[in-house]
């Protein structure tokens, strides 16, 4: 098993930027796949972005491409989400998740055995 441990979200006006963390609890994050995902209210949890087990595969959603960067760092065993150009429809609890059983950098929530606590993005117009 691995714990995840979110941090970085807050309250920022549009056009701001936030970075997003996410920490594998001592275990290395190259043993898995991770991806940030995101839910709004009254809505169900949508795929931000994610990075595959080896780091070579990057995805997107198409509403991030350009303004969000997906990256990891193994020494400090932590995903991040650099979050630039932000807008108040990016408004969401924010979710990292983890799964050790793909080599790819999945994009549906059922893919991820592991998931972070959430953190909370406000984007204020």
């Amino acid at each position: 098993q691995v714990r995840l441990v979110e941090s970085g979200g807050g309250l920022v006006q549009a056009g701001g930027s936030l970075r997003l963390s996410c920490a594998t609890s001592g275990r290395s994050v190259s043993m898995y796949s991770m991806g940030w995902f995101r839910q709004a209210p009254g809505k169900e949890r949508e795929f931000v972005a994610s990075i595959s087990r080896n780091g070579l595969s990057i995805y997107y959603v198409d509403s991030v491409k350009g303004r969000f960067t997906i990256s990891r760092d193994s020494a400090k065993n932590t995903v991040y989400l650099q979050m630039n150009s932000l807008k108040p429809e990016d408004t969401a609890v924010y979710y990292c998740g983890a799964d050790g059983r793909w080599t790819l950098a999945a994009r549906v929530p059922d893919s991820y055995a592991y998931w972070g606590q959430g953190t909370q993005v406000t984007v204020s117009s």
